[in-house]
């Protein structure tokens, strides 16, 4: 077990435990985009007004733009090994990192419990115990995946998507059996707010993994090609992705009495019953066990870097390990049993308010990586507030203040419309103005910083870290 159970958190991986190779991450994002939430993101996309056939164009639009730019943050993994968000403490400062951390942790638990709901009602099936103890159960199984870390998440990625593809070739066929695919696809009415929507919706999809993408490239060896991780990455997750959204639209397009609402039992009615039935059942349960552990590993991470950034510590004990990833889970499955009856609005809404508050966090991020620091981070700074970056970059700060705002007047949610949405005929823009706002505004400001500019000393990876969480 004890080369089996990761012992690294958010300190350096050195390169004599680096291992594996970029054709890893194409495994590991297909198979955690073969799931049945992406299903859900398609389906969305037809709920909420757009036909069939723009709303797959909007959606595989979407997922290349989003795929992008999460791909362009899975390529710093090899390079830095460090996980994803350590590396805004370059940006914003050792302390104000806090700041996106804190709307990443929402994310991971919004993210767990939305998946928690869609699992839990397929493995109260699968045991016959119903929904809400198949949510306890199936978040105390991704809580204990999750301890045992890295190898694990990686090995049911590729089990997952094996397993996942041969479900969803099982149900496209039996789909097309009971609706035509020529007629679900005639009407080529174009409506530009709604195909914005279904543009929104995956691209926010896969903006939302920019957070910890590198968490699961940071342990390749450095000589591993970053454009080689970038192909890799965008492949698998835009491949897993489109398949599961496609399916999804062309789902709620032929039969949205049916599918609203009531989507697990739907599609295991679609692939018939007894023994299919239950594949059908682990298949969804699998899919959603695999993205699970990325929020709850996430998520751990992510708070570990959050008090670690007050404490000065970098390194976690297992105890310590195990009280975070406890804490994920209990607030996720808490909040997946208190909103399992109003899921569809909500997730959509959830999705993209999270896009709001993402877009900026990954403008600044690749911004700096690629243009100002020009790929290399001094990695000791990276735990020192009087160190290079320092406690808080205040700058920094008021770019992602200034670049959420931006967004504000172009976003259409159910709890909140700006005043540029109605002009623009209901579509919403807010991730475009999201991403270019903050990418110029923190380009112009960082640029002549001569202490950010300047070549960082080389990381000296044998300094003795501090234990963290007892």
């Amino acid at each position: 077990m004890a080369g089996v159970v990761e012992r690294r958190s958010i300190d350096v991986v050195p390169d004599d435990e680096r291992h594996g190779s970029a054709v890893s991450q194409f495994t590991l994002w297909l198979g955690a985009n073969l799931q049945i939430t992406a299903v859900i993101t398609g389906a969305l996309a037809v709920v909420f007004g757009a036909n069939a056939f723009w709303s797959l164009i909007g959606l595989l639009l979407g997922n290349l733009l989003g795929g992008a730019v999460m791909a362009l943050h899975s390529a710093q993994g090899p390079r830095l090994g460090l996980p994803q968000m350590i590396t805004s403490r370059a940006q914003f400062g050792v302390r104000g990192a806090v700041v996106p951390l804190a709307l990443v942790i929402v994310m991971y638990i919004g993210f767990f419990a939305s998946g928690s709901v869609l699992a839990g009602q397929a493995v109260g099936e699968l045991t016959h115990l119903g929904e809400t103890p198949g949510i306890v159960l199936f978040a105390a199984v991704t809580a204990v995946a999750a301890a045992v870390g890295y190898r694990l998440i990686h090995t049911l990625g590729k089990i997952a998507g094996l397993v996942c593809a041969l479900a969803f070739v099982y149900l496209g066929f039996r789909l097309l059996e009971r609706a035509d695919l020529g007629t679900l696809l005639a009407d080529h009415r174009f409506g530009l707010p709604v195909f914005l929507l279904a543009v929104s919706l995956s691209a926010s999809w896969q903006l939302a993994f920019g957070p910890y993408v590198a968490d699961y490239s940071r342990y390749l060896p450095r000589h591993t090609s970053a454009r080689a991780t970038f192909w890799w990455t965008l492949s698998g997750s835009v491949l897993g992705s489109q398949w599961s959204m496609t399916f999804g639209a062309l789902a709620a397009a032929a039969a949205p009495a049916a599918f609203v609402g009531h989507e697990v039992s739907y599609i295991v009615g679609l692939g018939g019953a007894g023994v299919i039935a239950s594949f059908l059942y682990f298949a969804i349960a699998l899919g959603k066990l695999t993205i699970n552990i990325l929020n709850t590993y996430g998520g751990f991470m992510s708070l570990v870097t959050s008090v670690s950034g007050f404490r000065g510590q970098r390194t976690l004990s297992p105890r310590g390990r195990s009280a975070y990833i406890a804490g994920i889970m209990l607030a996720g499955t808490a909040v997946a049993l208190l909103g399992k009856d109003s899921f569809l609005t909500s997730f959509k809404d959830f999705l993209l308010f999270l896009l709001t508050f993402f877009t900026p966090w990954s403008a600044i991020n690749l911004v700096d990586y690629y243009l100002i620091s020009k790929e290399r981070y001094d990695i000791p700074a990276l735990s020192d507030p009087a160190g290079r970056y320092g406690a808080w970059n205040v700058r920094a700060l008021t770019v992602y203040v200034l670049g959420v705002l931006a967004q504000l007047p172009f976003l259409a949610t159910h709890f909140f419309t700006g005043p540029l949405v109605a002009p623009l005929g209901g579509a919403d823009i807010s991730w475009l103005v999201g991403l270019a706002v903050p990418a110029v505004l923190y380009w112009v400001t960082a640029r002549r910083d001569t202490a950010r500019t300047a070549e960082p000393a080389a990381p000296h990876e044998d300094q003795a870290p501090a234990e963290l969480g007892g």
